[in-house]
């Protein structure tokens, strides 16, 4: 079963120096029918302006990913970590039993775009985590690349779930068919460009739920950048 999300019927807030989408229930933002898919709680699109972002905030017993798309991240955290993500890498914390942290766009001149990503754990009270991963020389290729794991398998980083986060980075035309678990949930979030799924053609930022699948055709119509989600 495929069901797809269009990319303007999520949630929208414009607060001056964040302009934010919802894919499900976030924050100020409610729908019954949107809260969460499998393990994966929140995945917002953030447009954050020069010299702002969020100060710092509490978070336990959740895992958060963020995937940058454009410009760069400072982060700054309770356990130590102080550190600048640049376009095209990935962090993960696992808040556990408590972590305070801020984010900020450290530019003057560019505006940071990035993917806000939130999965429930397995398991509750972990000792909190912090690790990053460049994914700047990730190949353009007919493989999709893990990027985040339970194993931590193929140096992907970890999280504190039964579930798997993998970069597409795709040239058009190149054509895709992936063996899937029907037990299993699939989620697949564009980012940018054009890319079908069976009969449905996914633009911009728009993402598609599958589940009770085996295989899956995809075939990117024009060169495209997704994350695809194997979930519990």
């Amino acid at each position: 079963m495929l069901e797809k999300i269009e990319k303007n019927s999520r949630g929208y807030f414009d607060h001056g120096w964040l302009k934010t989408f919802h894919t499900f229930s976030f924050a100020d933002y409610y729908d019954p029918n949107r809260m969460g898919f499998s393990v994966l709680r929140v995945l917002n699109e953030d447009f954050v302006s020069p010299a702002s972002g969020f100060p710092t905030h509490p978070h336990r017993n959740m895992e958060i990913i963020t995937y940058v798309i454009k410009g760069a991240v400072k982060h700054k955290d309770s356990m130590g970590n102080e550190t600048i993500i640049k376009a095209h890498e990935i962090q993960v914390m696992s808040a556990g039993s408590g972590i305070t942290h801020s984010e900020f766009n450290p530019l003057n001149d560019e505006v940071l775009h990035l993917m806000q990503i939130w999965v429930t754990p397995k398991q509750m009270g972990i000792t909190p985590r912090y690790a990053e991963l460049n994914l700047s020389k990730l190949p353009e290729s007919k493989h999709l690349t893990l990027i985040a794991s339970e194993s931590g398998e193929n140096g992907s980083l970890l999280i504190n779930q039964d579930a798997k986060i993998f970069a597409g980075i795709l040239k058009a035309g190149t054509e895709l068919e992936l063996d899937l678990n029907q037990s299993r949930k699939y989620f697949l979030q564009n980012i940018f460009g054009e890319i079908q799924v069976e009969n449905e053609t996914l633009i911009g930022s728009d993402a598609l739920k599958m589940s009770e699948i085996s295989k899956q055709k995809m075939k990117s119509l024009t060169d495209v950048e997704f994350l695809f989600f194997d979930l519990p």
